[in-house]
């Protein structure tokens, strides 16, 4: 179990780096495509035709044209493509304004492209030419990429041999896709790390021996090689990750309506290693592409070879009438290739050069000196490698007793996870009971809240209750003392009407005074 999780953990480190290398290495590259002029000569005089005649005047043309038989098909409405790796979006610009020019207005391109520089660069030149609206820029990466939306077309250009997760990616193309739509590809289908097969390495060796020593300096690695050496790009990035795997899988889950398939040790003379050293106007230099492509052409066409590029356009229905050059299925080499070339292992045939031999010598004595020095570098660099490898087995060591400490960390972690969970679980039962007793704080200050209205309402009531008392005691006070005064005046008759004789008299004197007043005149 340990094993397991250590050879996953170290193939995790090895895909991260890799990204990381490659997302570095093309942060700042503005040319992605950029090719010597000899692979430019060999391509008009020999590829150009292939393509001619199945309708393309270039790879370029038949991602633009096939786009737009799409757009402009009786019927069509808004049209959705996808771009497989895009990098700066230069292709996808390009067709977004031919697209435009030539009446098709309701299209969308989503670009698919794990480098962030990359993709702010293709935003910024679509901004320039007037073509933002047409392009959608989605930074993903396609090992890992699942389609969310479907597809009339799906473009890849030069990116599917950087895909180390093909089958996921041709899955997702395929789940994707209309049921008439397209998968539109240029790509290289060699062998992985654009390694040769021995059989094609064998004549790769024959047509090296004639190369003048001036041009057998590697400029892509920086070193001089005598005798060709079939590097393994894939060592250290993902180009070529999987490059002999793509056409196979591919015809596994689509059907081929047109298929050019060209070129295998020609690839070696004319690619961004060796080709800058030919000069497309020199008689030697084209002559000799010239004979490397025709006996490429010769041992495709007999079978002993397979191409190792193609532009292609799959389906997910077959066509009517499919166009192939040659048949795709015999461009997957097959495992059990027999090599029947005979191969010389001099490195020189001084005879066939037409440049003089001093100043040839004068060059190899140059790289020889680089090479040396190349060589004191990695010599140095082996000691190195032998410090740093007893540094890494201290390391290594080291690892492990951490290894043992993370494992019971690791307990440790689960246990107080647990425990953390249980404080979980109480931490929510006591909020739900903190929730509840809010609840009942908020009803009861309500209700006190209602209380102190109603005791206010009753302490108005008493003040005014209190200042009718108030009033009702003095009228009661006046009432008492007019009540005092009427009693006496009641004690003073009743002391009066004790004495009869005084009251008689006083009637007495009373009625003559009356009768008195009336006699009198007035």
């Amino acid at each position: 179990m340990g094993v397991t999780t250590s050879l996953s953990m170290d193939r995790a480190n090895s895909y991260d780096s890799r990204v990381r290398d490659e997302t570095t290495r093309y942060a700042s590259c503005l040319e992605v495509h950029r090719l010597p002029p000899i692979f430019h000569y060999w391509s008009d005089r020999y590829v150009r035709p292939k393509l001619q005649a199945a309708g393309f005047e270039s790879p370029d043309g038949m991602f633009r044209d096939s786009l737009r038989r799409i757009c402009l098909a009786p019927g069509a409405a808004s049209r959705t493509f996808l771009s497989v790796g895009a990098g700066n979006c230069d292709l996808e610009i390009e067709t977004a304004a031919s697209l435009r020019s030539h009446g098709c207005g309701d299209f969308t391109i989503e670009c698919l492209e794990l480098n962030g520089a990359m993709l702010e660069r293709g935003q910024q030149a679509a901004a320039a030419v007037g073509v933002a609206e047409h392009l959608q820029f989605t930074q993903a990466d396609f090992n890992q990429w699942t389609a969310n939306r479907s597809y009339d077309a799906v473009m890849a250009n030069q990116s599917l041999h950087h895909v180390l997760n093909l089958e996921g990616l041709l899955d997702q193309v395929e789940h994707a896709l209309t049921p008439d739509g397209l998968f539109l590809i240029s790509d290289m289908i060699g062998r992985n790390g654009h390694q040769r097969w021995p059989e094609a390495l064998a004549i790769v060796e024959q047509f090296w021996r004639r190369l003048p020593p001036s041009y057998r300096y590697n400029q892509a690695l920086d070193r001089y090689e005598e005798m060709y050496q079939n590097w393994d790009c894939a060592q250290e990035s993902f180009e070529g990750i999987r490059a002999q795997d793509i056409l196979s899988l591919l015809l596994d889950r689509f059907h081929p309506h047109a298929f050019i398939g060209f070129a295998n040790v020609i690839d070696v003379f004319t690619d961004r290693a060796f080709g800058f050293h030919f000069d497309a106007e020199r008689g030697w230099d084209r002559r000799f592409i010239d004979e490397v492509h025709q006996r490429d052409e010769l041992e495709i066409r007999t079978g002993r070879l397979t191409p190792t590029h193609m532009v292609a356009i799959f389906g997910r229905n077959p066509a009517a009438s499919p166009q192939w050059n040659p048949e795709p299925r015999k461009c997957v080499r097959r495992p059990d290739a027999q090599v029947d070339v005979n191969r010389d292992v001099s490195p020189y045939e001084w005879h066939s050069w037409p440049h003089a031999a001093e100043a040839q010598l004068e060059i190899v004595c140059g790289y020889l000196a680089r090479s040396r020095a190349a060589w004191e570098k990695v010599t140095r660099l082996e000691f190195d490698l032998i410090e740093r490898t007893e540094w890494a087995r201290r390391l290594e060591a080291l690892a492990d007793e951490r290894a043992q400490c993370v494992v019971r960390l690791d307990q440790e972690l689960r246990t107080r996870t647990e425990w953390a969970a249980k404080l979980d679980r109480d931490l929510e039962e006591r909020a739900a009971i903190i929730l509840a007793l809010q609840r009942e704080l908020e009803e009861r200050t309500e209700w006190a809240r209602s209380l102190e209205r109603e005791s206010e309402a009753r302490g108005a009531r008493v003040r005014q209750l209190d200042r009718e008392l108030e009033e009702r005691t003095a009228w009661a006070r006046r009432l008492d003392g007019e009540l005092d005064h009427e009693r006496g005046i009641r004690q003073a008759l009743e002391a009066e009407l004790r004495s009869p004789r005084r009251v008689a008299s006083r009637i007495i004197r009373f009625v003559r005074d009356r009768i008195l007043r009336r006699r009198s005149p007035r």
